[in-house]
């Protein structure tokens, strides 16, 4: 399956009080006014929040699909290459986790997560 910016919105849209903006020159994704989701590289990638620890290690398991882009090496952000996603379904899961990370609590409370 190739993923494409098309199917990151899909995902975004599916989930409670996000919106879609334009920042930075690339498309960027809020939850109740918390960034969680970016769409670099003419929509080729994206960058989703994600603890450092765990970052690491996705980015030392699975350097052609992860990466960490310079300037976000202190912060809590990973790059995904879209077209390394092995299906709508971890292009979901990978989506929603960074929607967690950023969502306020009693939105998660209310969606059940």
């Amino acid at each position: 399956m190739e993923v494409t910016g098309e199917d990151v919105r899909a995902v975004v849209a599916s989930l409670a009080e996000t919106v879609e903006q334009f920042a930075w020159g690339m498309p960027i994704f809020k939850v109740a006014g918390k960034l969680f989701l970016t769409l670099p590289e003419e929509e080729t990638s994206m960058a989703v929040r994600c603890p450092i620890i765990d970052r690491d290690e996705l980015v030392l398991a699975e350097p052609a699909k992860f990466w960490i882009a310079d300037h976000e090496a202190n912060n809590p952000w990973v790059r995904v290459r879209l077209a390394a996603l092995d299906d709508r379904e971890e292009l979901t899961a990978i989506v929603t986790d960074s929607w967690r990370l950023a969502a306020p609590r009693a939105l998660l409370e209310d969606a059940g997560s």
